[in-house]
């Protein structure tokens, strides 16, 4: 590789992770600001558990139909084209979350950000893997994920600084600076490879029509749910924890998710480079899933009339060991063709986003008709993290695998 290529893909590089940045930034704000912005909107402390929780749902219902629409989109017109729309749409529904004046607007409008949201990490992942060398690719991919997770401590940061709405319309306006930023970005030398054959590229169908395929999908799905266990339930629900376990001191969620992120971004760095060390992507989330596993235990057992900084260290380890995200995409991305992959590695994360709605969250409500608020928790947590254990187990190894193939 010439000094000038090796610069367009350091370029390539910076702008993915710069991407990842905003995504995050954008996807983990509402849970940041839920708290000020219901309650300018006029509700109690009751309603904004339970509205908080259907917003959420709402742009996690967005996140999984964007996973389809962008992954198809990435593997029938290229990844480039996905970078471009995903930031647009998600940059112009931060900008109008600004303006939402009562809670069926600001549902809908997260909804549309989720369908945004939902297509910048599978095609930055997708791009920066087919353009880095097999030997490198999961400590790249880990690196930008580590890079743009560190979003969650600026959204945090700026709640802690200016109205929620500012925040929203910061956010919008980093897209926009993001996407001229992209102009320069070239598309990935795999897809332009079969970009003019005759073959089926970004056809959805085709993860369900072969069973080989739908294990590797179904596996590739089931592995990621230990991620929005804890972010989308402990983390963010963090304050009525608290409140279930005693805690006297007020806990703050934006504060618990900033100290999460800043967790996650340094584990996702280092499942990178455990992956490499062990030369294997499922030792490397079995030893992730393992301290998750611990940390989970800590927090139903500690925290019991504990106090304020202990929710939130607890946060951080469960954050740490839960930083796989990238390992976990790049094995999607590692597991289909070039005409599939940006289908799979898009629409992956998203269905583990999604299932935080359509499972997840559910499964929580379903358990407190029998159970008490941390029973349900732990009971939600042994099934999940089960369930992420056998598919981690079933799934194919990945590591060092050649990803110039086609899905036939």
């Amino acid at each position: 590789m010439d000094k000038q290529s090796r610069k367009i893909l350091n370029y390539t590089i910076l702008v993915a992770a710069l991407g990842y940045f905003v995504d995050i930034y954008d996807l983990l704000l509402f849970g940041i600001i839920r708290m000020p912005s219901l309650k300018s909107l006029g509700l109690d402390e009751l309603h904004i558990k339970i509205v908080g929780e259907d917003i959420l749902m709402w742009q996690m219902i967005g996140l999984l139909i964007g996973g389809v629409v962008w992954g198809v989109m990435g593997d029938k017109k290229g990844r480039l084209s996905v970078l471009f729309g995903s930031i647009l749409l998600y940059s112009l529904a931060n900008l109008a979350n600004g303006f939402v004046q009562n809670v069926e607007q600001y549902k809908w409008v997260r909804f549309f950000a989720g369908i945004g949201l939902a297509g910048e990490l599978g095609a930055g992942i997708t791009l920066v893997s087919e353009l880095v060398s097999k030997e490198k690719r999961g400590l790249v991919t880990s690196l930008v994920a580590g890079l743009g997770l560190t979003g969650a401590i600026v959204a945090f940061i700026f709640k802690e600084n200016f109205e929620w709405r500012t925040c929203y319309f910061i956010g919008g306006g980093m897209g926009i600076a993001l996407l001229l930023l992209r102009i320069v970005v070239l598309e990935s030398g795999m897809y332009n490879h079969i970009k003019m054959k005759e073959i089926r590229k970004g056809d959805f169908l085709m993860l369900f029509n072969d069973a080989n395929r739908l294990k590797r999908y179904f596996l590739n799905i089931l592995i990621g749910l230990p991620t929005w266990l804890c972010i989308g339930i402990f983390i963010t629900f963090s304050k009525e924890f608290g409140e279930a376990m005693h805690i006297k001191d007020k806990i703050d969620p934006g504060k618990s998710i900033m100290y999460a992120y800043i967790a996650i971004s340094i584990g996702d760095i280092l499942a990178g480079v455990l992956s490499q060390v062990l030369k294997s992507r499922k030792k490397a989330l079995l030893i992730y899933y393992a301290i998750t596993i611990i940390f989970i235990g800590l927090y139903f057992t500690v925290l019991e009339n504990g106090s304020a900084n202990q929710m939130y260290f607890i946060c951080a380890g469960i954050g740490l060991c839960t930083g796989f995200w990238a390992i976990f995409v790049t094995m999607a991305a590692e597991q289909f063709g070039t005409n599939l992959r940006a289908t799979a590695t898009t629409t992956v994360p998203n269905m583990v986003r999604g299932m935080l709605a359509i499972f997840i969250i559910p499964l929580f409500r379903f358990l407190q008709n029998y159970f008490d608020y941390l029973k349900s928790g732990w009971i939600l947590a042994i099934i999940v993290m089960t369930i992420s254990t056998l598919a981690i187990l079933l799934i194919d190894e990945t590591f060092n695998k050649n990803l110039d193939f086609i899905e036939n």
